[in-house]
């Protein structure tokens, strides 16, 4: 007969085909008997032939597995979710109505039953009583069932755990090690805080017993070691009693238990400081020991592993070294043993020498010790495996800053790895790579990498450009350098180019008045070779509109380069093919037409309008381009092609004037701005502020783009704002400001006008209002004479807060008046409506809704929740969830207890900012939760009946 222990207890018994088939019946039938009779239930074979299932039914045998066997099969057999659905409730019903029965006997098949079920995700709660009751059984295989099922169907979590409290310490205490066993794995895996307090002592006394007859059976001793680490776990200050019982598994023979020993003082460790410094005195000399003998042991056929012994211990020994070895010196000697006698041609070496890697960089710091580790990383990346090089990537990105020396060495073997066909190691290979640039090898790094961008793979580009251009950026020696680089960027990734990237370029551009020439001619062959790079073409266009005239005269030629011929009608081809481009988009076309405007002054020939006859004028190069633009679809670039084209046409006296160049650009506030976001309100310097030719103020706070040229070149001021494209546009400063020493403050949006009739500075009123009151006393006494015969346009110097939102115009016709101004009063946000947001039978939940003026994105929402019930509200708990485009912050409730009968009520504030503000409205998902009656009670629901504008 083919008999085998059906599990680890011996108690139990699988009988397979050839025995039942295979043998007498005789032999059969005493062995069906007497294995039921005295050892315990038998599992039999499912191949078993319809006469020997009929000769086990006459034992009663194949009602042991027939049950089981058959709901599975029902359950396998459904075709639809509903059909699954039908046969779990039905088998539900059938093991409620046994248990309500409390027939013993099948006690164990329903919980088997039942753990099925749950494995299948349907709830299975009604069972959780009869794992207890099997756990209480005294035989091993119904508390081998009950233990399984307290493992599936509860949790830590589950009140009804505390019921077996008592079972597992009884079982701990069993003089059978099997089921001492199964107590400690279900503790393992279960124990609660409350339950860890009360069997710490008896898993303990376990961790210390020490009986020669059962040696051999180390299985508990380990299961309670694991146990420990649970333990700690949920309560650390139990850590301290078990600190003796851990040193001692150190000393163990077997295999099995040092590694659970190593595992839980490492644990220990994590946990408390007294565990950690007793590990450290009295045991590293143990684990070195142990490290130098695994190291130097001979073949051991039970514990090698591809001609390795144990490295699993190897490992859990250097884990355990990494913690308690930091300026240890034997350690660190060790380390150097291990590193050097184990083999790497093997999966399970290169294990072990990454985690001696690892603990090499946490110890001694023994610089040799650490180039060995770093050699060893060196190795792994030259490994055809890939998972061994990006493991030796992620250790060379840590090691980078302890001995960057050493990495360095490496340099050539990571730039390759950059190369390879493995996104996820190129991409941690170019962070590497981005981490060793310094000064000394930026330009050798730098080629590296641009030379790979041209056969770089599409999805790699945008990853591969962004750190190129941010070691251009920040080890750049000189600018000619840096512009050269990112030509060649442009060139290869134009479109794969950050916007900030390309406008960083350009002020760089601008602050080098003796490579505008060399960039422009650069820029200009670029886009000859590569034209589909959008934004390539964006600063190409941008230069030759600025610098058009150095383009075709090769003025400012450096001896690097050599001369090239450019007709003025080959420049307005590029920009016209640029304009003209079906894949172009509204930014490169609208920077084409300010590149035309600006060449109407720079290329005289390419503008002039000829004349045929009297009747007859044909226009320009330049002009036919502009007024191509006039049936554009895209309103913006109509608009754009109809004002230049009439200031071409009509305003030629003030054309040089309007597109001179660009002033220089400020590069230390332009890089402010980009790493971070600039402050609404930005005070005004304490000197003296410069003049404009016309006798206003110079704000300090200059535009960032100056179109109309309201300001001399020669004044350099920063910008107050990154993103305003009207301040660009206009060169007006829309940002309030205090005033300076000398009583003169910044322009606001209604001073542009002034400024063009040469008026007078304005005195600000209220930093709250964008239309600022225009007259001050100072002004009127300057400007008194000048305003005389506008004095009969003034009918009162008072306004009330509804002229101050009116339209700029009025307030500038109120400025011209000669009384002394009045303060003007803040304008207050929009007001909206309340609203129901929520009621129920039993609550009413109000909105009452405000917004800040100048900030129409955020709104404040105070919530009022008034009980309408006969019954006190107590723990009451509101909760509110918003889609990504809302961001919500939920300020602290008035109180918790909400009164009965609507005698009092609930205030709440809300803030919620909408990215989408005039685009989306606002929704809100909200939950409620209260205690009514000793009972807890959860009402939700949505709003979207918010007002219109939120």
């Amino acid at each position: 007969m083919l008999l085998a222990p059906y599990l680890q207890g011996g108690k139990g018994l699988f009988i397979s085909y050839s025995t039942l088939d295979g043998s007498s019946v005789e032999m059969r039938a005493i062995a069906i008997g007497l294995f039921q009779h005295c050892i315990g239930p038998i599992a039999v074979d499912v191949r078993l032939n319809y006469w020997t299932r009929d000769f086990c039914l006459s034992f009663g045998l194949y009602e042991e597995f027939i049950d089981e066997l058959d709901m599975i099969r029902a359950i396998r057999a459904c075709k639809t979710a509903a059909e699954e659905r039908a046969v779990v409730r039905k088998e539900c019903a059938s093991i409620r109505a046994s248990i309500s029965e409390n027939d013993q006997d099948y006690m164990h098949r329903n919980l088997a039953k039942l753990m099925f079920i749950h494995m299948l995700g349907y709830p299975t709660h009604f069972g959780q009583m009869e794992c207890l009751k099997l756990i209480a059984s005294p035989g091993f295989p119904e508390k081998r069932i009950g233990y399984l099922g307290l493992m599936l169907l509860l949790d830590e979590r589950q009140e009804v755990l505390m019921l077996v409290t008592n079972s597992i310490k009884q079982d701990l205490n069993h003089t059978n090690q099997y089921i001492v066993g199964l107590a400690l794995c279900a503790l393992g895996n279960i124990c609660s805080a409350e339950m860890a307090r009360d069997l710490a002592p008896e898993v303990e006394r376990l961790l210390q017993f020490r009986d020669p007859n059962i040696r051999k059976k180390v299985s508990s001793l380990k299961t309670a070691a694991l146990c420990t680490i649970r333990i700690i776990k949920k309560v650390p200050d139990l850590a301290e009693n078990f600190i003796n019982s851990a040193a001692a598994l150190l000393k163990e023979k077997h295999h099995g238990v040092l590694i659970t020993g190593a595992q839980l003082c490492t644990d220990m460790c994590k946990v408390s400081t007294e565990a950690h410094e007793h590990f450290r005195k009295k045991c590293i000399d143990g684990v070195v020991k142990l490290l130098r003998d695994l190291a130097n042991s001979p073949y051991a056929p039970e514990y090698d592993i591809s001609g390795i012994t144990d490295p699993l211990l190897h490992i859990r020994l250097l884990r355990l070294l990494h913690v308690l070895g930091q300026g240890d010196v034997d350690a660190s000697d060790t380390m150097n043993d291990v590193a050097t006698k184990t083999e790497t041609n093997k999966n399970a070496g290169n294990a072990i020498l990454y985690e001696c890697v690892a603990t090499i960089m946490n110890i001694e710091d023994n610089g040799g010790l650490r180039v060995l580790a770093v050699n060893i990383l060196g190795r792994f990346l030259s490994s055809r495996d890939n998972n061994i090089r990006y493991v030796a990537l992620n250790m060379l990105m840590k090691a980078i800053s302890l001995d960057s020396q050493a990495v360095q060495r490496h340099r050539a073997t990571i730039l390759e790895c950059v190369k390879d066909p493995d996104a996820s190691i190129r991409k941690r290979a170019l962070e590497l790579v981005y981490l060793l640039v310094n000064e000394s090898n930026a330009k050798p790094l730098t080629k590296e990498l641009v030379d790979y961008l041209e056969v770089s793979d599409p999805e790699f580009k945008g990853d591969l450009t962004a750190k190129i251009c941010s070691i251009v950026e920040k080890f750049s020696p000189e600018k000619l350098w840096y512009i050269d680089q990112m030509v060649k960027v442009l060139s290869e990734a134009g479109n794969y180019v950050k916007d900030e990237v390309w406008h960083a370029l350009i002020v760089v551009i601008t602050n080098a008045p003796n490579l505008h020439g060399y960039t422009v001619r650069a820029l200009y062959k670029a886009v000859q070779k590569s034209s589909e790079q959008e934004t390539l073409v964006r600063v190409a266009v941008w230069c030759i509109g600025e610098y058009g005239e150095m383009l075709v005269g090769n003025a400012g030629m450096l001896d690097v380069e050599d001369p090239i011929t450019v007709t003025e009608a080959e420049a307005v081809d590029l920009v016209e093919t640029a304009i003209k481009r079906h894949y172009s988009d509204l930014t490169t076309q609208a920077m084409c037409l300010i590149a035309l405007l600006k060449l109407s002054s720079r290329y005289p020939s390419c503008a002039k309008y000829v004349g045929i006859g009297s009747l007859h004028i044909i226009p320009g190069r330049i002009n036919d381009i502009v007024l191509h633009q006039k049936g554009s679809l895209v309103l913006e670039l109509q608009q754009r092609a109809i004002e230049f084209n009439s200031i071409i046409e009509k305003h030629g006296k003030i054309r040089s004037a309007l597109v001179e160049r660009m002033p220089v650009l400020d590069e230390a506030t332009y890089s402010g701005r980009r790493a971070g976001p600039v402050p609404a309100v930005v005070s005004t310097s304490l000197g003296t502020q410069p003049k404009m030719s016309n006798g206003v103020a110079k704000p300090t706070s200059a535009p960032l783009v100056d179109l109309l040229d309201l300001s001399s070149d020669d004044v350099q001021a920063p910008s107050s704002s990154g993103g305003d494209f009207l301040h660009d546009l206009l060169g007006v400063d829309l940002s309030p400001a205090s005033t300076g020493t000398n009583n003169k403050a910044p322009k606001n949006g209604t001073d542009a006008l002034l400024d063009l009739l040469s008026v007078g500075a304005p005195t600000a009123q209220s930093s709250s209002s964008m239309l600022d009151m225009l007259s001050s006393e100072q002004d009127n006494k300057r400007s008194e004479g000048l305003l005389d015969n506008f004095a009969s346009l003034s009918t009162s110097s008072a306004h009330s807060s509804s002229a101050v939102s009116s339209s700029s115009m009025m307030d500038l016709l109120d400025g011209f008046g000669t009384s002394s101004s009045v303060p003007v009063a803040e304008t207050s946000g929009p007001s909206y409506p309340s609203v129901v947001a929520f009621e129920s039978g039993s609550l009413k939940v109000t909105f009452n809704f405000s917004k800040e003026p100048g900030n129409p994105q955020t709104t404040t929402i105070e919530a009022q929740f008034v009980n309408k019930s006969p019954d006190i509200y107590s723990n009451f708990v509101f909760q509110a969830a918003v889609p990504k485009f809302l961001q919500l912050h939920l300020e602290p409730a008035s109180g918790s207890t909400l009164p009965a009968s609507g005698n009092g009520s609930i205030m709440q504030k809300l803030k919620v900012s909408n990215s989408q503000h005039g685009k989306k409205s606002l929704v809100m998902r909200v939950r409620i939760n209260y205690k009514a009656n000793g009972k807890d009670v959860l009402e939700d629901g949505q709003i979207s009946n918010f007002p219109h504008g939120l």
